[in-house]
């Protein structure tokens, strides 16, 4: 487990990084032509994958803002042979916009009614 979160801090640097220094049309990116990688024989479950996220986030050295860490989350889902989706949102009052990872139409890294609330607008 603890290399699953270590992989996962690192994700949350990168796309810190990118968001930072390229935009978000970079990490948009990135996250679109990430490509799912085959299951390996000892899968570990998308819970397991997300929980290792959100651990990260804990030891992360500022806020994690939504974007970067599902960014993360569906990344480091596909390179363990997941098929997972950065779905981002928005509803219009008050004005907020959130991003969030589903697997198949499952929400794996939030509350699972989250699409019910905001508006999808992109997936990737």
């Amino acid at each position: 487990m603890m290399r699953r979160i270590v992989e996962s801090w690192l994700l949350l640097l990168y796309f810190d990084w990118l968001m930072h220094f390229r935009g978000f049309q970079r990490v948009h990116a990135v996250v679109r032509e990430q490509k799912l990688r085959p299951a390996a024989k000892v899968q570990e479950s998308d819970r397991e994958l997300s929980h290792a996220v959100d651990l990260a986030c804990v030891f992360y050295f500022k806020r994690v803002l939504c974007l970067q860490r599902s960014a993360a989350t569906a990344v480091l889902l596909r390179d363990h042979g997941w098929n997972a989706e950065m779905v981002i949102g928005a509803q219009l009052l008050p004005f907020q916009s959130h991003a969030w990872v589903e697997i198949n139409g499952r929400v794996v890294n939030d509350k699972p009614y989250i699409s019910e609330i905001f508006q999808v607008f992109e997936r990737c």
